[in-house]
């Protein structure tokens, strides 16, 4: 637990207002796919074919609940509320995005998203070191 707040503390100190920015884009973009997610029921209906009762069930939990912590943590990201959390939550997701779907579908073929989901992941792994920054709800909220 030492280290973990050592790397709070650290990030709390040294972050630059542009990261700011990019963090309020990353929550953007982390909505604009769960509201894709959401509406191209093609991708989810092919994984439900040929699904027994029990995995089609699990499957649609684990659809909804990536909807849901994508739009959610999204919104969350942006604004600056919990943003350690909210991109941990993400962390799992993007990682399966990038590993199993991602990666089998073809990194150099046009219009790959391979490129696109590692930059997010990127970023995830950058707002859990770096935290809120100086534009967000919870500054204001601690400076108020």
């Amino acid at each position: 637990m030492n280290l973990l707040k050592k790397i709070q503390i650290w990030g709390d100190q040294h972050h630059p207002k542009w990261l700011d920015y990019f963090r309020i884009l990353l929550g953007l973009i982390l909505v604009w796919k769960g509201i894709s997610f959401y509406t191209d029921m093609d991708a989810f209906s092919h994984l439900m074919r040929g699904a027994v009762l029990g995995t089609a069930v699990s499957i649609s939990i684990l659809a909804h609940l990536i909807i849901v912590i994508h739009i959610l943590g999204g919104i969350a990201i942006a604004l600056g509320t919990h943003t350690r959390l909210f991109c941990l939550l993400n962390l799992p997701i993007l990682i399966g995005a990038v590993l199993f779907v991602n990666i089998p579908g073809g990194i150099f073929k046009p219009y790959s998203e391979f490129w696109f989901s590692s930059i997010v992941l990127i970023g995830l792994v950058c707002f859990i070191i770096e935290g809120n920054g100086i534009l967000s709800v919870e500054r204001e909220k601690a400076i108020g």
